[in-house]
């Protein structure tokens, strides 16, 4: 029987000086006995598998508003690339890949529904301002919960690589730097992916001097990617990439904003006016009618106010939870 004790030691004989140890985790919120079998963020990211906001990911928009087809991504199948690429580079760092995981389980609780577009919507109408990494956050803190207490626990370094996981402040731990560059390596070569399946773009689109630095396909691109992180990264205290692969990523993911992610054809502007209505009516009409908030967002009003239990009333919907309660209370229905 391996217990959690044997884990941690293991952590010490075999990982990079530079790696998280479990043992050595900044802890949790609030205290609480250690499993006997796992470590505590073996622990951290079965709490964030079992979510229900982790559910909720399979259902929200990855780029392209409500896909027919099958086989794009979505926010789900994005966490799942995510966290692959996360562990790949850090099994090959000898760094903390249940670290890692954790991390990138949790990176994208808190998006909302369509998307960034309904991210930018949401941000425009909450006073506060939204931000899905500060969401994330929220959730795994506040809004769901382990069944001991307010939130899920979760240790310190997951924590603090969820929020960081995008924006200027860089994660603490090598882990948490792992999965924010995992992130944009993920999301530009998936996105090429389904942009191609969709004919938006073809393969003889992509910048020329992308294609031969990176490679012509998905496989090769992250491939070449990851093999440069890791080589430039090994034995060093922070992960980075050479500026010629950096350079050539960036170069991507700017043809991607400007040909896919803001393109007419993805996102028509009628769609987007649809999409906006449906934030700011269904935000307006909670605010307005806070009473028909579920009973547990209602119940959490006298501690967080009626804007921030509204905020994440509407951010923890899924696409077709929020096209299904928009009908009911915005569209007439006819006499049966």
């Amino acid at each position: 029987m391996i217990l959690r004790e044997d884990l941690e030691k293991r952590e010490y004989e075999i990982l990079s000086p530079f790696a998280a140890k479990a043992a050595e985790t900044k802890g949790r919120q609030y205290e609480e006995m250690k499993c006997d079998v796992r470590t505590d963020y073996q622990r951290d990211r079965d709490r964030i598998v079992h979510s229900k906001a982790f559910r909720r990911l399979m259902h929200k928009t990855q780029v392209f508003l409500a896909p027919e087809g099958d086989h794009f991504r979505t926010r789900l199948t994005h966490t799942l690339e995510v966290s692959q690429i996360a562990r790949t580079i850090a099994r090959a760092l000898a760094l903390n890949e249940d670290l890692a995981e954790a991390i990138a389980m949790g990176h994208d609780l808190g998006h909302t529904p369509f998307g960034h577009n309904g991210e930018s919507f949401l941000d425009e109408r909450h006073p506060g301002g939204f931000k899905h990494n500060v969401q994330s956050l929220r959730v795994v803190d506040v809004l769901e919960s382990s069944g001991r207490g307010i939130g899920m626990n979760l240790t310190f370094e997951v924590r603090d690589g969820i929020l960081n996981h995008t924006g200027a402040v860089t994660p603490v731990t090598l882990e948490g730097q792992i999965v924010k560059i995992s992130d944009r390596i993920a999301y530009i070569n998936h996105d090429i992916d389904d942009a191609l399946r969709s004919s938006v773009i073809k393969e003889s689109d992509l910048p020329k001097d992308c294609v031969k630095i990176l490679g012509q396909d998905h496989r090769t691109r992250i491939n070449t990617l990851v093999t440069d992180l890791v080589r430039n990264s090994d034995g060093r205290d922070r992960i980075i990439m050479s500026d010629d692969c950096r350079f050539y990523m960036d170069k991507l993911r700017t043809y991607m904003f400007e040909n896919v992610y803001h393109s007419k054809v993805v996102k028509k502007d009628e769609d987007l006016d649809k999409v906006k209505n449906m934030i700011i009516s269904l935000y307006d009409y909670y605010e307005q009618n806070p009473k028909e908030l579920p009973s547990e967002s209602f119940e959490m009003i006298g501690e967080f106010g009626v804007d921030e239990v509204v905020k994440d009333h509407i951010a923890g919907m899924t696409d077709r939870y929020a096209l299904n309660i928009y009908s009911t209370l915005f569209i007439p229905k006819g006499w049966k």
